[in-house]
């Protein structure tokens, strides 16, 4: 089975159907409240200094991150600009926990931050790694490397 999104083609298993029916709930939740003076996309390309149509991409992966991280058998390590996105989306509770977590998901889903340290630092490398090889494998192509770079880039140097 094939579900298109936007421009995306995702391949799924046809024993998979709790899969698609997860990318298509994910697919229509919206993160920008209706008629809001600063919408959640504004806002995190004005914090993020980034552009409105990066800041839109950003989004669309954080959905495709937040399918992994509902689907691997491991833990899942979003890139840079999609933990942005995480970050912000939890300071709006109500969306998260309810609209998201409740509704969207239909479980919880927790960061957990590293702790710090060289050995912190190995182990994420290692799972940002095996998230980008399972983002190949459930969406049938490589991630932007705008977005997703590779984890040498996106553990190899400060990104504060």
């Amino acid at each position: 089975m094939a579900i298109a999104m936007n421009d995306l083609t995702v391949s799924l298993d046809d024993s998979d159907r709790q899969t698609a029916v997860l990318w298509r709930r994910l697919e229509a939740f919206e993160l920008d409240a209706p008629a809001c003076g600063l919408t959640f996309t504004e806002r995190a390309a004005r914090e993020n200094a980034w552009t409105l149509g990066f800041t839109k991409r950003v989004i669309a992966e954080y959905k495709r991150f937040l399918l992994l991280a509902m689907t691997c058998k491991h833990v899942v390590c979003p890139s840079d600009a999609v933990d942005q996105i995480w970050h912000m989306h939890l300071t709006y509770t109500r969306s998260y926990w309810e609209e998201l977590c409740g509704k969207v998901l239909q479980k919880p889903l927790h960061h957990g931050p590293t702790r710090g340290g060289g050995d912190e630092q190995q182990k994420f490398f290692r799972l940002y790694q095996q998230t980008l090889q399972s983002y190949g494998a459930t969406f049938g192509s490589v991630p932007p490397a705008d977005i997703w770079p590779a984890a040498e880039q996106r553990f190899g140097e400060d990104l504060a």
